[in-house]
């Protein structure tokens, strides 16, 4: 039956079009949780991206020196584990659960090699002089969260150091240590706000994987920081050793 008014079939209403495309016709406020996070990070991760292709084309530019190549590829790298930080947020919507728990099963990695990894990107977004030592380590844990808890140390001891940060990498009795040294005031002497929170998150991803955290006084005079991590067996003796072999013994 016609009465003389327009109508639109479903296929042609907003809200149709809304469903097949899982959005909703009005913009969600922070209310509408699920929706609003999955569209936040949709639009994060295509910023992302649009940094990683600029960042590629001037990485192969024929019109930088040496010098801006090796900072573009520390931006390349810096995004890559900004990636893997959204995914994270993909595959657990609860953000408690991803700075508490660990989101994968632990692998075997190079602990110094990553740790040499976020030392080259602090020193290039940072004035202080940042100091590396350290010896062939390895340890299981989750490489995302190894990363998470080491640029947490690394961003505080930078915040208050007067000029030096030094980050050693030992190993000892089974176990694999991360020790930050900085020259500031010393943990504690001034405001406690982010460096609370960031070691707060530190102690929370090392704890999950057997390990520890540390905090002392340095002979710089500023904040001792170690990172105790349960050792692996280097890699040509990974196959003699059960899964359990690694753990270190009371």
């Amino acid at each position: 039956m016609d009465d003389g008014q327009s109508r639109s079939s479903p296929s042609e209403t907003p809200e149709y079009a809304a469903a097949l495309m899982d959005v909703s016709p009005r913009e969600p406020g922070p209310g509408d949780s699920g929706l609003w996070r999955r569209r936040l990070r949709h639009d994060i991760r295509h910023e992302l991206g649009t940094i990683i292709m600029l960042a590629s084309a001037v990485a192969v530019a024929d019109d930088i020196g040496d010098t801006s190549r090796e900072r573009i590829e520390q931006l390349l790298g810096e995004t890559r584990w900004l990636d893997h930080l959204i995914r994270r947020l993909d595959e657990d919507d609860d953000a408690d659960s991803v700075v508490t728990q660990p989101m994968v099963c632990p692998e075997r990695i190079r602990v110094d090699e990553l740790t040499a990894e976020v030392v080259t990107g602090m020193r290039l977004s940072t004035a202080h002089e940042v100091g590396l030592e350290g010896v062939p380590a390895w340890a299981h844990m989750d490489p995302v969260a190894l990363w998470r808890a080491l640029r947490n140390v690394l961003d505080n001891a930078c915040r208050v150091a007067a000029g030096r940060v030094d980050v050693h990498v030992t190993v000892d009795q089974g176990w694999v240590t991360i020790q930050v040294d900085d020259d500031g005031p010393g943990f504690g002497a001034g405001k406690a706000g982010l460096a609370s929170l960031g070691l707060g998150i530190v102690h929370d991803l090392v704890s999950g994987y057997g390990g520890s955290l540390e905090i002392r006084t340095c002979e710089m005079g500023g904040a001792r920081v170690r990172l105790l991590l349960p050792s692996a067996p280097p890699l040509e003796m990974a196959d003699m050793t059960t899964s359990d072999d690694w753990r270190p013994h009371p």
